[in-house]
């Protein structure tokens, strides 16, 4: 779809949900793209997400540093701020969606950009739908953000490689150290993964290099405290120590969490905050097996290691922000840009666009058939499809042995 008159207007760009070491590469697609662009008028950036449009707190991209916003490219966690809200449905509640047409209006906005994972392309397909149903010409994007690699459709995630690559990476660090003294010891390691088992089965390419978990446990197949502890213990038995990777999601038969954290509370879109998992299982181990046992939670770890992130995942994330910008401006909208790959002669990757109202509310997991047939690895068919995602180092700035990140001035529009 291509629209002869060109639609002027200004932009808005969003980020949304849990943040990753690659997100600000993908804002920063979205913003350098949009302030060269002959029709987008002023760019701005919502802070703190939808909240921002909401409270009418946007910042002016245009006063920035160009060298500064470069800096996006290696910088962690969401430099325009984040948010967890879920806007109701419009049928149901137009309140919110009443209020963000009307700083639509305010500021001429005709192009919105939401850099965020399933929640966040929620949100981006209801207010697409709004804007479409009142009239108000707006070209609505989702830019695809998730560690958890989950969003349907697309190959893979902006996020997850270079979150991998640090659990791959801490996993070989890990395991040398699990190792050095003479007495065994078993190792439990907690990757972040509610639903979807992509990061914690990433330990497994450390496990080609040598040094990566003996055991892989993933939320896609049930968890059996007695198969778990008897497989610690059949490993432990034949190499003296035991190294195990297990997502914080996984769950029995009934559908409840092992996590012991389970009923700590949710976020704001009712999603339950787990951790606590490899505590709890180091617990069980000690008391089942009596050996000595130490319980790792990667936690936040995972999601801001900037100073381990793929120069694969940075680039992609890039072209991703880019590829939002150039389809919105040549007439496309109520999109999400996801990525097709090519595996079979080398590793070739392109940017294509997937319908929001596909993508909304489903989450990708792993395949059952890369799953081993007890449940306690993973095959070489994701470390095919992982393989390529983590390759190439970052090119992030040091000063005085520091890293050097992006700091915005934030000026806020009026």
């Amino acid at each position: 779809m291509t629209n002869q008159k060109p639609l002027v207007g200004a932009a808005i760009i969003g980020q949304s949900g849990g943040p990753s070491s690659v997100i600000n590469a993908s804002a920063y697609g979205v913003i350098k793209t949009a302030l060269e662009s002959d029709c987008i008028t002023r760019v701005y950036g919502a802070n703190h997400g939808i909240m921002g449009v909401l409270n009418d707190r946007l910042m002016i991209m245009d006063e920035e540093d160009p060298k500064e916003l470069e800096l996006m490219l290696h910088t962690p966690s969401s430099a325009l701020g984040s948010c967890r809200y879920k806007i109701a449905d419009p049928d149901a509640d137009d309140t919110d969606y009443k209020r963000i047409l009307e700083i639509f209006q305010k500021y001429n906005v005709r192009y919105f950009f939401y850099n965020g994972g399933n929640d966040s392309m929620d949100t981006c397909n209801k207010i697409s739908r709004y804007m479409k149903k009142v009239g108000y010409e707006c070209r609505v994007f989702g830019v695809p953000k998730t560690i958890d690699n989950d969003l349907f459709g697309t190959d893979h995630c902006p996020g997850f490689a270079s979150a991998a690559k640090y659990i791959a990476t801490s996993f070989m660090e890990v395991s040398r150290d699990s190792k050095v003294y003479d007495k065994g010891m078993v190792t439990i390691v907690e990757c972040m993964g509610r639903h979807a088992g992509w990061l914690t089965a990433a330990a497994a390419l450390a496990a080609e290099k040598g040094d990566g978990p003996d055991l892989i446990y993933l939320p896609e197949v049930n968890f059996t405290m007695e198969q778990f502890v008897s497989d610690v213990e059949r490993v432990y038995k034949e190499k003296g120590n035991c190294l195990v990777a297990v997502s914080e999601g996984v769950h029995y038969a009934d559908g409840s969490f092992v996590s012991e954290a389970k009923t700590s509370g949710t976020d704001g879109f009712g999603h339950a905050q787990l951790g606590g998992l490899a505590a709890r299982l180091a617990n069980v181990i000690k008391e089942d097996l009596g050996v000595k046992v130490r319980g790792i939670e990667l936690s936040l770890l995972q999601r801001c290691a900037a100073h381990c992130a793929s120069a694969t995942d940075i680039d992609e994330s890039f072209r991703s922000g880019k590829a939002a910008v150039e389809a919105a401006v040549a007439g496309e909208t109520g999109k999400m840009v996801g990525f097709v790959c090519d595996r079979e002669n080398g590793y070739e990757c392109r940017c294509e666009l997937f319908d929001l109202e596909k993508v909304a509310n489903f989450e990708k997991k792993v395949p059952l058939e890369w799953i081993t047939p007890d449940g306690s690895n993973v095959t070489a068919d994701f470390i095919q499809y992982c393989s390529p995602l983590i390759r190439g180092e970052t090119a992030l700035r040091y000063e005085d042995g520091l890293p050097r990140f992006v700091h915005l001035k934030k000026v806020f529009a009026e």
